[in-house]
């Protein structure tokens, strides 16, 4: 009966963090973000061998490839690739700095995070701008 009476008097909690209160931290992003283009990149391996069987089988395979490519489905897919490649990149070097035991503090492992999804996207934006320009596209 002691049990019951206490456990009335208490506050209800909540048993892990709300919605509503709970912020991802950059580095649980960044961690997320990592395992995920993981995944992508070894998928993407998979174009780059069709590409390459494509434009060993010959013309008519590699226009195949290309069509596929270069509808905006296509495009969505490699702009994907590239930027889960670039992202993996930078990141993996940044893995490559902790494994050096350096920027394991808090703010600079925030700091470090928010700067490698900044720069894989402008990154990626350079990549392409600059794939489109050599096309003539600009």
């Amino acid at each position: 009966m002691a049990d019951a009476a206490a456990s009335a008097r208490r506050p209800e909690r909540p048993l892990s963090p709300h919605l509503q209160v709970y912020r991802w931290p950059v580095t649980m992003l960044t961690s997320i973000l990592h395992r995920i283009t993981g995944v992508g990149l070894g998928a993407g391996v998979l174009l780059v061998a069709w590409w390459l069987i494509a434009a060993a089988a010959g013309p008519e395979a590699y226009a195949t490839f290309l069509a596929v490519a270069g509808h905006w489905f296509g495009r969505l897919v490699l702009f994907g690739f590239t930027w889960a490649l670039v992202y993996h990149l930078l990141n993996g070097i940044r893995h490559l700095v902790w494994d050096a035991g350096y920027g394991f503090e808090k703010t600079r492992a925030e700091r470090t995070g928010t700067l490698v999804i900044a720069l894989s996207v402008v990154a990626t934006l350079a990549v392409w701008g600059l794939a489109y320009f050599s096309m003539g596209a600009f």
